[in-house]
């Protein structure tokens, strides 16, 4: 027999070269960083005693999950109208996000023994990851790429959103309302404005990341890193939710290991709605919403693709009730795929991209 690779071995061996070096990175940051900050790496306040932790966790989790999901035959649906080469991934169990979300959690709660923050945001994630599930749930059931309704799915995150915005009302400073502007050393009095702004920001990021998950590696990568960076952004005021920021980067990594090209499993919106969830709930009990927006950069652009597209579609709809199509398919990573670009070079450069927008941020914070 021939003894050069396939197309699928030469990916598969680019998919585990890609993910690992994003381990090594990050778990190199988070020693350089512990280092710099006069953390012991090995403490449970840190970034790199989580991150590892939750990485070996939810990696060797995985591998107990993904038989039973595809014994529960939880195979993803794909879309006829996406890149065809998405077609060969029918059938890859989803739902991912119920092993590596709730590893994530627990290792965090238990190193920052059981800080009121911590539970509060894991509470949150926690809420966003059911709606998730119950999303992806709906469509394995009816077999079909449409789950709960659009109006359903965005009640229970306004409802969930609006908790946990009450439990930072009355277990949060007053000056929690003021938005800090770092690289001026202002802060912006929103007084009630607030809430409202709290809201959608859950509500948004939860979305912006479901909507980034659609390719081998690419949510799990780009969550991790910008995870890892709002650990060490927040780590000053607030080590608690420093260690979960770490964790569930940490889970992001060991279910990288499962969901590298070619994805033995998908996090689904189980995971997706969970991890956006997270961040924002970080974000806000911080006051770092400044650093999220930098962070959130890749998320920002995907949802503003889909966004683009429904508009301009809508806009130069003609009699026959069809409209025009901005990109060749939303979100983004689609369109750039449809163009040429393999997935691995998406899911490349996106990390990249995520590398910059973290270092920029930690830049300019006021430490």
């Amino acid at each position: 027999m021939d003894a050069k690779l396939s197309p699928e071995q030469g990916l598969n061996i680019s998919g585990i070269a890609l993910a690992s070096l994003l381990a090594v990175g990050l778990g190199t940051t988070a020693f350089f960083l512990d280092s710099m900050a006069n953390r012991l790496p090995w403490q449970s306040m840190s970034l790199t005693l989580p991150l590892l932790l939750s990485a070996l966790g939810s990696g060797v989790v995985g591998y107990w999950v993904i038989p039973l999901l595809q014994a529960l035959k939880t195979g993803q649906i794909i879309r006829e109208d996406g890149p065809q080469a998405h077609l060969k991934k029918a059938g890859t169990p989803t739902m991912g996000g119920i092993f590596f979300i709730p590893v994530g959690v627990i290792i965090a709660c238990i190193l920052s023994n059981f800080s009121k923050e911590v539970l509060a945001v894991s509470a949150l994630t926690i809420s966003y990851g059911l709606i998730g599930w119950l999303d992806d749930w709906q469509i394995l059931r009816r077999k079909s790429n449409k789950g709960i309704s659009p109006r359903t799915k965005l009640a229970l995150q306004v409802s969930f959103a609006a908790v946990f915005c009450l439990w930072l009302m009355f277990n949060q400073p007053s000056n929690i309302t003021n938005i800090a502007l770092p690289w001026v050393s202002f802060t912006l009095p929103l007084g009630f404005l607030f809430w409202p702004l709290a809201g959608f920001v859950l509500v948004a990021e939860s979305n912006a990341t479901n909507l980034t998950d659609g390719i081998d590696g690419l949510a799990a990568g780009t969550v991790a890193i910008a995870l890892l960076a709002l650990g060490a952004l927040v780590a000053p005021t607030a080590p608690g939710l420093m260690v979960f920021s770490a964790a569930l980067s940490g889970g992001c990594l060991g279910f990288l290991a499962h969901n590298r090209n070619p994805a033995r499993v998908f996090m689904g919106d189980t995971g997706s709605l969970a991890l956006g969830g997270a961040l924002a709930a970080v974000a806000l009990l911080t006051n770092t919403l400044v650093g999220l927006f930098i962070l959130s950069g890749i998320f920002f652009v995907e949802t503003l693709s889909v966004m683009a597209q429904v508009s301009y579609y809508k806009a130069t709809k003609g009699p026959d009730g069809k409209g025009k199509r901005l990109f060749k398919m939303a979100p983004l990573h689609h369109h750039l795929e449809l163009t040429g670009w393999s997935e691995l070079q998406v899911v490349g450069v996106f990390y990249i991209i995520a590398a910059i927008l973290a270092t920029i941020c930690l830049a300019i914070a006021p430490f």
